[in-house]
């Protein structure tokens, strides 16, 4: 593999224009849909019936307004690099062709990677299916991290973070995978030390239908560590626990019930000058 040929881009690839044909935009081809095989490489794997049945309808009256694009096979016919979704509505639309750009691909993880990319800036993807295609570039082609997070015109740091989520226990992944959590949900569970911990806060996240601030906050509390000794805090009754977690999920931080003999404190915590700014603000409108 030619890693220099990553991160071109799909237009770096596109044929030039002595494949042009006529009556068509330059460089579209109008393919036959018989002779477009599947992507094995496709990162997508979840194609939402009615959102399909949706763009069927507006291909019957528009017809498949952006191009899909394809790889030329030495065998025949073509390897479908991005499109797929478009190729399937298109089918349910009852066309037999379709608009193309034909490129050229020097390897597997050339048309990963433009698949990725494709989907990525369409926003094709969910979280989980966009972390594994890059768990696939690291695994399968041996690329590190920051030559991804170049392949996809990302930073590192997103890579990483995206990566992160497939440590989530299988039943929050496929929570995730159906959009019930989002993955700023997920990075706040995995916070938590333990699968059994993980899923307890995802519960709550589900059940309260919580802020990622909020699971955030919630994440910190479970999992801040308690000093030993003189100075560790009493055991607190379940009743002060749930209103403790229940100002945590509303405010979206840290909160503590303190109380003595003549009543007590509540104490909020903050972790910036933004976030004080903003607990006021709630505090104030709270109070309208």
């Amino acid at each position: 593999m030619t890693a220099n040929r990553l991160g071109r881009g799909l237009e770096a690839l596109i044929r030039p224009q002595e494949d042009i044909v006529t009556g068509h935009k330059p460089g579209v081809l109008s393919i036959p849909l018989d002779q477009i095989h599947a992507n094995p490489f496709q990162p997508r794997q979840e194609f939402d019936e009615a959102g399909l049945e949706e763009l069927a309808n507006s291909i019957r009256e528009k017809g498949v307004l952006t191009p899909v694009t394809v790889q030329e096979q030495d065998s025949g016919g073509f390897r479908l690099v991005a499109g797929e979704r478009r190729c399937r509505a298109a089918r349910l639309a009852g066309l037999t062709e379709v608009p193309a750009y034909v490129v050229e691909v020097s390897s597997e993880a050339e048309m990963m990677e433009m698949a990725l990319i494709e989907n990525i800036q369409r926003q094709d993807l969910n979280p989980l299916e966009e972390a594994e295609a890059y768990a696939v570039l690291h695994s399968k082609f041996d690329l590190s991290q920051e030559a991804i997070a170049r392949a996809v015109g990302k930073n590192r740091t997103t890579i990483t973070n995206a990566l992160r989520l497939l440590n989530l226990p299988p039943r929050i992944r496929t929570s995730l995978q159906k959009g019930e959590i989002s993955a700023g949900h997920g990075r706040a569970i995995l916070q938590m030390k333990t699968p059994r911990a993980m899923e307890k806060l995802w519960r709550t996240i589900c059940q309260k239908a919580l802020s990622v601030r909020q699971a955030e906050a919630l994440a910190r509390d479970w999992s801040a560590p308690r000093k030993a000794g003189k100075s560790s805090r009493p055991a607190v009754s379940p009743e002060v626990q749930a209103i403790e977690n229940d100002l945590i999920s509303r405010l979206g931080t840290k909160v503590r019930l303190k109380s003595g003999r003549k009543g007590g404190v509540i104490e909020i915590s903050y972790f910036s000058d933004e976030e004080l700014d903003r607990l006021l603000d709630l505090l104030r409108s709270l109070g309208n």
